[in-house]
């Protein structure tokens, strides 16, 4: 009798494991929100950078592991305080003002999904507005940065996702170009 009821526990045992095993890993329906969730693809669409010519980035894009991890969610690029803070591509502003005690600027980017900020930022731009790609939307503030010294934080998103935001940048604006060896005229030669 014993011989019997063990069997039927662990043909239960059996099917409930092999059940286990064949299940699916979450349930169906919206992803769980990571940066790998949704498309990470994004458009070269930038035309500027947000300061400078080609600022030094001091700390570059480290995606979080998930939603909620660590990790640093946009690109710190060095500029002196009240540099000029211009749009990266043409777009439609949606927030200026402040968060945390920090300035900062939102821009929806024209035909995507995408939205970039800038941080500390004191807005030279209102809610709303039509910007087009290297236009003034404000300057860099002395304090509130999160950097060793001032920087302002440029980032991505895409919903909930955050992208790295130098990919909407162009090769061209990214590189500085080939070296080249010019001639040296009027040098005598050893």
């Amino acid at each position: 009798m014993r011989a019997k009821r063990y069997g039927r526990c662990g043909t239960w045992l059996v099917l409930g494991f092999l059940l286990l095993l064949t299940a699916p890993t979450h349930p169906p329906g919206p992803p769980f929100l990571t940066p790998t969730a949704t498309d990470t693809s994004v458009p070269a669409i930038g035309r500027a950078w947000p300061v400078g010519s080609r600022p030094t980035v001091l700390r570059g894009w480290e995606p979080p592991a998930t939603a909620y991890g660590r990790g640093h969610r946009g690109v710190d690029l060095a500029a002196p305080p009240g540099s000029p803070v211009r749009a990266v591509a043409p777009g439609r502003v949606s927030f200026a003002g402040r968060v945390a005690g920090k300035g900062v600027v939102s821009v929806e980017l024209t035909g995507t999904d995408l939205r970039t900020t800038y941080e500390p930022v004191t807005a030279s731009v209102e809610k709303g507005a039509e910007v087009a790609a290297g236009e003034v939307v404000g300057t860099v503030e002395p304090t509130g940065s999160h950097c060793s010294t001032t920087c302002v934080h440029w980032g991505l998103r895409r919903g909930e996702t955050y992208l790295d935001p130098l990919s909407l940048l162009p090769p061209w604006l990214l590189r500085r170009g080939p070296s080249r060896l010019l001639p040296v005229l009027d040098v005598p030669l050893p």
